[in-house]
């Protein structure tokens, strides 16, 4: 799928809004950046802030690649937001088998033309009261492995000391730098040409997230807790927000 236009001319004046503003929010130190293929993938990042894609999407713009993530369909709703989404050609996520197959379809002809799909594999922001990756969704793995496509893992780790998690308000005193550390794509070989089954998904999905929580770890400069952190385990739902009490496993749903 070729950049239209008026694709190009809505990122660009995006960009000349967001880039600024997060430059003045922030420092920014991003690593990795020659693991980025030439071709068309998938980034998988860890999700712990609400300006994540703002980041990631930062990140990529920088290195001419136009980001397209996949968005809730009910954001194509709202006003402006929608306009802007529509045009910059992200890909609407419904719930409809019909809708989810045009998703699909959208997402490989970006892909194909040499375009970036950004999946956060947690699909949420994480609930682990350390902010660690936690279990991941397996979207991203069969994406990849339907259409051997690579799957870049994206750790960064700052940018929610400017906006945490659920806030409502930005920090930015004193100074904080986000940092982002691009690693080299996920090797999937082992799972390639098997059955594209629960046991083959989630065991590449793991792989991915391993990768991601590998980068983390070593931009944190701590270990990784040996176990990741399973929403269901916690009677906590996979999607929307969440109220955190100062028992972690008594966390659960706001409605």
């Amino acid at each position: 799928m070729k950049e239209t236009a008026k694709s190009q001319a809505t990122f660009v004046v995006v960009a000349a809004i967001v880039r600024p503003v997060l430059n003045a929010m922030m420092n920014k130190k991003w690593e990795g950046l020659e693991n980025l293929p030439a071709g068309g993938f998938i980034a998988a990042p860890n999700h712990c802030t609400e300006i994540d894609p703002l980041i990631v999407g930062h990140i990529l713009y920088n290195q001419k690649r136009a980001p397209h993530f996949l968005a809730k369909a009910g954001l194509f709703k709202v006003p402006v937001l929608g306009a802007v989404l529509r045009a910059t050609r992200q890909i609407p996520v419904e719930r409809s088998t019909a809708g989810a197959n045009r998703s699909l379809q959208l997402a490989q002809e970006i892909v194909s033309d040499g375009g970036a799909i950004i999946i956060y594999p947690e699909g949420t922001l994480t609930r682990d009261p350390a902010m660690w990756p936690m279990k991941g969704h397996t979207g991203a793995a069969r994406l990849a492995l339907e259409g051997g496509i690579p799957v870049v893992p994206i750790a960064h780790w700052g940018a929610h000391e400017v906006f945490p998690r659920y806030a409502k308000r930005f920090h930015l005193f004193p100074r904080r730098t986000s940092r982002v550390m691009v690693g080299k794509p996920v090797d999937l070989s082992q799972f390639m040409g098997r059955p594209l089954d629960k046991a083959t998904l989630t065991a590449a999905t793991e792989k991915i997230m391993d990768a991601v929580t590998g980068l983390l770890a070593d931009i944190r400069g701590e270990e990784p807790p040996a176990e990741r952190w399973d929403p269901s385990k916690h009677n906590q739902a996979t999607h929307g927000r969440f109220v955190v009490r100062e028992n972690p496993d008594d966390a659960a749903d706001a409605t």
